[in-house]
């Protein structure tokens, strides 16, 4: 089933995939990681002023790497405002995503820690580093196939 923010985007001729709606009525569609920067401009000015959240997930032990963005168009008047999540799905080798930190500041950190936790690289944004690991840390902890250094399973705890 096709969303109005679906419909709108195939009338301007923009890429994308609809995937349907969420448990409560959000439209998700999954845009292209090449697509995302020009799409994000075109989804502000079209009126998705509000950044909620950023997050990434890893979708399957060696398989595809995902960042998720729910966005908001803020409207006075309006008790209902309008949402739309969007997710890019990038290969986990050499993952990289355009980031949208110059369309919505409060990008900034969640990008960060969506590098830093599941090693997506977000194509220039202006302060791609850690933010919850130690410099020196070695992988990105919350990959499905992640390994601690060090780590000893105890065996036969009672």
């Amino acid at each position: 089933m096709q969303g109005r923010l679906s419909a709108w985007l195939v009338k301007h001729g923009l890429i994308h995939r609809s995937l349907g709606f969420d448990y409560q009525g959000i439209e998700t569609l999954q845009i292209k990681p090449e697509d995302w920067h020009s799409i994000a401009v075109i989804l502000y000015v079209y009126g998705y002023n509000y950044l909620r959240s950023q997050c990434a997930y890893d979708v399957a032990p060696g398989g595809l790497l995902a960042s998720v963005y729910h966005l908001t168009r803020i409207e006075y008047g309006i008790d209902q405002p309008e949402e739309v999540c969007i997710k890019i799905f990038v290969p986990r080798k050499n993952p990289r995503i355009p980031s949208i930190f110059w369309v919505w500041k409060s990008a900034d950190f969640q990008e960060r820690e969506s590098y830093d936790m599941l090693g997506i690289s977000y194509d220039n944004h202006p302060r791609l580093k850690r933010i919850l690991m130690p410099e020196s840390w070695i992988g990105w902890p919350l990959r499905k196939d992640y390994i601690a250094p060090n780590f000893y399973e105890i065996q036969d705890a009672h």
